[in-house]
């Protein structure tokens, strides 16, 4: 070897154990023959401890089945092949080097493995290229999580925090078909609120907000978490009570009246409000959700021509 293939030699091994790339060389038993600086600092084991030992044996975590189908597949392809972070977090169990900044404990890593030939052109040897992603994976991660966040907040009442009209319509169409299936006892409640405008229009829309955020409240406190409560849209709301037969919803959406009548507001003690309620089971008749709707809105009209502050509830024998 002359002095210029030395030097290559020398820059090359430099390069080798320099880069932010782990690169690990194994044989065909999978013993351990090169081990470059990336993967001594992020491991802890120096390349003279891992020289010629097998890799399992050094890390008895690593995904062993797994890996070793990866790496056959590689040799018998003679091709090299790929696995990314999304399908498996990590191979090598290393710890994030940016646990702060990252927000992930574990390093994230993308993998390529790639068949080496020895002198006589036979596969005898395998490359594994680590690359930490995990800078990648967080951000991946929080815009995933803020993409969540913006869903959950697109089925959410801003004001009242329970579920908006289009989260209910989409509740109420499942409910629908589980009844129409299953043929379990679930009504329809809708809710409005009484002489809402005149709370608007004396005391204003800042108080009035307050009504129905108080309201909205005790909505969701009284009923148990198998129902659905939601904010309709202006002062009315709707409830499903599920598995419920329509003599214990009537009881229910009665005690619920009853609360709203009794109800005192801490910054206007004085101010009363009332509710009408009109309630419709769910019976075989029913056509679909808007039809179970409309029944239910009509019975609620029908409790404000009678005087309001009452519960109506939709027969279906007498319609």
């Amino acid at each position: 070897m002359d002095q210029q293939d030395f030097s290559q030699l020398h820059w090359l091994t430099q390069l080798l154990h320099g880069i932010e790339v782990g690169l690990v060389v194994i044989d065909r038993d999978y013993q351990v023959q090169l081990w470059n600086g990336f993967m001594e600092n992020h491991s802890g084991l120096s390349s003279k401890e891992v020289q010629s030992r097998s890799l399992f044996s050094l890390f008895p975590d690593l995904p062993q089945q797994w890996l070793i189908s990866k790496l056959e597949a590689a040799f018998l392809m003679e091709s090299r092949s790929f696995t990314v972070w999304e399908q498996r977090p990590w191979v090598f169990p290393f710890a994030n080097p940016r646990p702060v900044t990252g927000g992930l404990s574990m390093m994230h890593q993308n993998m390529t493995i790639q068949p080496l030939t020895n002198s006589q052109g036979t596969i005898s040897h395998a490359a594994l290229l680590i690359y930490d992603v995990s800078v990648q994976a967080q951000d991946r991660q929080k815009l995933s999580q803020a993409n969540d966040r913006l869903e959950q907040l697109s089925q959410i009442d801003a004001l009242t925090g329970l579920a908006n009209r289009r989260q209910w319509q989409r509740l109420l169409a499942q409910e629908f078909d589980r009844c129409r299936r299953y043929q379990p006892a679930s009504c329809l409640v809708v809710i409005d609120i009484d002489h809402f405008k005149q709370v608007n229009d004396t005391l204003g829309h800042s108080m009035g907000d307050q009504v129905l955020n108080r309201l909205g409240e005790l909505l969701k406190d009284s009923l148990r978490k198998t129902d659905v409560v939601a904010r309709y849209g202006g002062e009315e709301f709707v409830l499903l009570l599920t598995e419920t037969r329509q003599e214990a919803s009537i009881k229910l959406a009665e005690r619920l009246r009853q609360s709203v009548e009794q109800l005192v507001f801490a910054f206007m003690p004085s101010l009363k409000i009332t509710i009408s309620l009109g309630l419709c089971p769910y019976h075989h008749e029913l056509e679909g959700t808007e039809q179970w709707f409309e029944l239910a809105d009509q019975a609620l009209y029908k409790a404000k021509r009678q005087g309001r502050n009452r519960l109506v509830c939709f027969e279906p024998h007498n319609g």
